[in-house]
């Protein structure tokens, strides 16, 4: 059974999601980041950047147990694991590692930075706000041109999708689905599958996704401090 460092965000979401397409039987290991607990030095053994998703599979090649930090590098894993939700024929590949990518480098880091900002920043700063607020609707953008064209981000469901669905927040991020239909259409058809809605309920009411932190300590092990002491 595969052990899942977790908490309730959207890159935690991403790999819940992924462990219930592919149906692999998997336990919940809490890690509350609201609390510090990515800094423990057993967690630094297994995930070095001191963020969850991780996992530890004690099936890993070769039978050998194996640890695989970072969400993507995790769903890569996984479908290579399972052979599935990632196209055998190389061209299908590297489109869907293009949008893996692009949701790794673009999508969550820069809808990271609005949401904190937008929700998160002791103080309103304009330039910022209005700055990340901007390429959140580039973004979007972006992909909502491409999805004219195309079912899902690349080919068939898979992997990428899984990755970017997550990240998609609407009002959140001072966007307006109304402006997007076609990112839209996407969002709302992964959004009712039965493996999303059961990964998007892991730890439900847990969740801090969202909301600006309630105290000093909260703030500290999230963006302050505390998450850039050296360890």
């Amino acid at each position: 059974m595969i052990d899942l460092y977790f908490w309730p965000t959207p890159n935690g979401w991403k790999v819940t999601i992924m462990l219930e397409e592919l149906e692999l039987p998997y336990q919940v290991v809490p890690v509350n980041i609201a609390k510090g607990e990515q800094f423990a030095p057993e967690f630094l053994k297994i995930s070095p950047n001191n963020k969850m998703p991780a996992i530890v599979d004690p099936d890993g090649p070769d039978g050998e147990p194996i640890s695989v930090f970072e969400s993507g590098a995790i769903m890569f894993y996984l479908a290579e694991k399972t052979g599935r939700l990632m196209p055998k024929s190389p061209r299908g590949r590297y489109q869907v590692m293009e949008w893996l990518m692009f949701q790794m480098g673009t999508v969550g880091p820069m809808m990271g930075q609005v949401a904190h900002f937008r929700s998160y920043a002791p103080e309103k700063i304009e330039y910022a706000v209005d700055r990340y607020t901007n390429e959140a609707g580039r973004i979007y953008n972006v992909m909502d041109r491409w999805l004219a064209d195309h079912e899902y981000l690349a080919g068939e469901y898979s992997i990428a999708d899984i990755a970017t669905w997550p990240w998609i927040l609407g009002k959140h991020q001072g966007q307006n689905f109304a402006d997007f239909p076609n990112l839209s259409r996407w969002r709302d058809a992964i959004k009712v599958r039965p493996a999303v809605v059961r990964g998007r309920d892991v730890m439900k009411k847990s969740s801090t996704a969202g909301q600006a932190p309630k105290t000093q300590e909260h703030f500290s092990n999230l963006f302050g401090n505390k998450q850039y002491e050296k360890r």
